[in-house]
């Protein structure tokens, strides 16, 4: 399914699993090279089936639902790196929710310090707003930090040296008109809430493409927050 489209670069998705996770494929129109976003239960094949030359396989954050066909992936894409938020990277090694995930590293670990090593952690507001920026060729994201839903819980921005335009993938932060839960194992609400706060002052619109369900924009659920803000 095809869910953006501007002049440089298109974007497709298919939800997958049970939870039906959306994975999404970022493509360069010219080059058809790709980044790959979130590759969930079982999208392995439909990965390969439209991706020709990928750059970059990247997690939103570490929940076994968004990063199950990582170590499949790897195996046909070994050239290419595969970035998780540091904090979160521990769950795709350790399978620690006992699903049967196939174990994957990480390449690149998103807001690492040097020296730092994967190891188990909870969510807090050190890493809130942490920004971390990456090129693959015309392609470039930034991660921004939004912990509560897991320890290393991420946005991605992307944009495109030939476009104006940029595009959010939120992963299980924000939905449309829906927030990600904090009351799972890692998990902190006081965190989600600090970090729902944090993105009421983002203060530039753009496409928001969720881990679940359809997509939305920046500013439609920034009017949503205070709502969930009290709910919590």
């Amino acid at each position: 399914m095809n869910v953006f489209e501007n002049n440089a670069f298109k974007v497709l998705m298919q939800p997958f699993g049970e939870y039906q996770t959306n994975c999404y494929v970022a493509f360069d129109k010219n080059t058809q090279e790709s980044l790959i976003i979130d590759a969930g239960i079982n999208a392995i094949n439909w990965v390969l089936q439209n991706v020709k030359k990928p750059l970059a396989i990247l997690n939103t954050h570490g929940h076994f639902d968004h990063t199950w066909s990582n170590a499949a992936l790897k195996e046909h894409f070994a050239q290419i790196p595969l970035l998780c938020p540091f904090e979160d990277a521990f769950m795709l090694k350790s399978d620690c929710f006992s699903t049967g995930l196939p174990s994957s590293t990480p390449d690149i670990l998103v807001g690492a310090k040097e020296g730092e090593k994967i190891e188990e952690k909870m969510a807090n507001i050190q890493n809130l707003n942490r920004k971390n920026c990456y090129s693959f060729n015309n392609f470039s994201i930034e991660f921004i930090c939004y912990p509560g839903h897991t320890p290393g819980c991420s946005v991605i921005i992307l944009s495109h040296k030939e476009a104006e335009e940029k595009i959010m993938f939120s992963g299980d932060f924000i939905f449309y008109r829906s927030i990600g839960r904090s009351d799972f194992p890692y998990s902190s609400s006081e965190a989600m809430k600090k970090s729902l706060e944090s993105f009421l002052n983002f203060e530039e619109n753009m496409p928001v493409f969720p881990g679940h369900g359809g997509s939305t924009d920046v500013f439609s659920e920034k009017e949503n927050i205070p709502y969930w803000l009290a709910r919590i």
